[in-house]
């Protein structure tokens, strides 16, 4: 029996021939990830072990982005405790405010995660890293302290779902899109503990940037991992990011899978995800007239170039409906320079927008944008359960940056054709 992506790279890992879905292995790790929140518990726990230092100081990421800059004693607090573990342990790929970013924007830029390696992070959207033929998955804090101390994780081998991709998007059409429709198809637990395995020849049409996207929600259908194949599309980026060696791995001819589905990208409209789950999704022409009180656009999930340019373009020369309040988060200090140069950033200050540092901030109802009683929110963001972005009576509309731009003129849920 042959083996999927994911199942061939956790093999190499583990020192094995082969695996199988639903067994057990104990897996040697590339890198391991935490943040302002999730860090410090996982410091506590290695206190407990007793371990002297960590595995490998250039094998751990440790990023301030939840809450830093701080927005209260508290998250101080936690951010001065991983900063001291840092120092300690002299953590090479320490992020601060300064050379800050979100973490899973940051990482492939700063050339940390490459095809082939097994990722951990104790964050959930740690499967971003799939889009370059990663292996990568969200752990618990004291998995994550396990793996700082070790180098190792222990995994079930999960089955996988295979996604056809075919077809050419139309305009504004995106990676968000593309992930909101799949949610919406399969349900928030249409992929429990199972690899996401997207292939096919309507990937060209996909930019890394959509790719990160896609892997980014993966987590979102319940999924263990999301993964893309190798191409000359994520050669490039590796090459331009990263100096590390990678691995490619491609699935067998007879490769088993649970459940396999074909997407057309020339069928998908934009797509919007209502309260209070991802998969209560809707297109575009079935939104009807829902009006906002606020707009995000950034996060791990949308706060790249490609989504700052989509959203500038719709923005350009025209202002925000009254009343209405828009948030722009660049994802990195790269991506925040890079769109000054651009004079991306002009547009949306122009448009009426404040531009804020890379931070997830609002993202979980945590500062920079939360909401209050009743109010409604079209967000570039992965969730939208009930409280998720402030008031547990306030709204979360998931969206692409192009929906988000036209929602933030027109003062209501929108489609780019509706404003350009």
């Amino acid at each position: 029996m042959g083996m999927t992506m994911t199942q061939k790279i956790l093999a190499a890992h583990a020192g094995l021939d082969s695996v199988s879905a639903g067994q057990l292995i104990e897996a040697d790790l590339d890198l391991v990830l935490g943040n302002d929140i999730t860090s410090p518990v996982a410091i506590h726990e290695i206190d407990k072990m007793k371990v002297e230092g960590v595995f490998n100081k250039d094998k751990i990421a440790l990023v301030m982005d939840h809450f830093a800059p701080n927005k209260d004693i508290k998250s101080a607090e936690h951010c001065k405790c991983v900063r001291e573990f840092a120092c300690k342990n002299e953590i090479t790929n320490y992020f601060d405010v300064g050379k800050m970013g979100i973490e899973h924007a940051l990482l492939p830029e700063q050339g940390l995660t490459v095809a082939g390696d097994v990722i951990i992070g104790a964050d959930s959207h740690t499967c971003t890293y799939g889009a370059l033929g990663a292996f990568s998955t969200g752990v618990g804090s004291t998995d994550m302290a396990a793996g700082m101390a070790t180098g190792k994780a222990w995994f079930k081998v999960p089955s996988a779902i295979k996604f056809n991709i075919v077809g050419k998007p139309a305009e504004w059409i995106s990676g968000k899109d593309v992930i909101l429709h799949i949610i919406g198809m399969i349900g928030v637990d249409g992929a429990l503990y199972k690899s996401m395995e997207f292939v096919g020849e309507g990937l060209k049409y996909l930019s890394m940037d959509d790719r990160f996207t896609i892997a980014n929600m993966a987590i979102e259908a319940g999924g263990k991992n999301g993964i893309f194949p190798v191409d000359d599309l994520t050669r490039e980026y590796m090459k331009e990011h990263s100096k590390r060696p990678f691995t490619e791995y491609e699935a067998d001819s007879d490769a088993e899978y649970d459940e396999e589905y074909t997407i057309d990208l020339s069928t998908l409209k934009s797509t919007v995800s209502f309260p209070h789950l991802p998969d209560n999704t809707r297109t575009i022409d079935e939104v009807g007239d829902v009006k906002i009180d606020q707009v995000v656009i950034g996060s791990c999930t949308n706060g790249r170039m490609d989504d700052l340019r989509i959203a500038a373009k719709i923005l350009e020369g025209k202002k925000f409906a009254d009343g209405i309040r828009v948030i722009v988060i660049p994802a990195t200090q790269k991506i925040y320079l890079q769109a000054m140069e651009e004079g991306l950033l002009k547009t949306f200050i122009e448009a009426g927008a404040i531009v804020s540092t890379p931070t997830c901030g609002p993202c979980l109802g945590g500062y920079m944008g939360v909401l209050a009683e009743g109010e409604r929110c079209v967000s570039t963001t992965n969730r939208n359960f009930v409280g998720r972005m402030g008031h547990v009576d306030s709204e979360v509309y998931l969206a692409s940056p192009a929906v988000a731009a036209a929602s933030a003129i027109t003062g209501k849920i929108s489609g780019p054709k509706d404003v350009m």
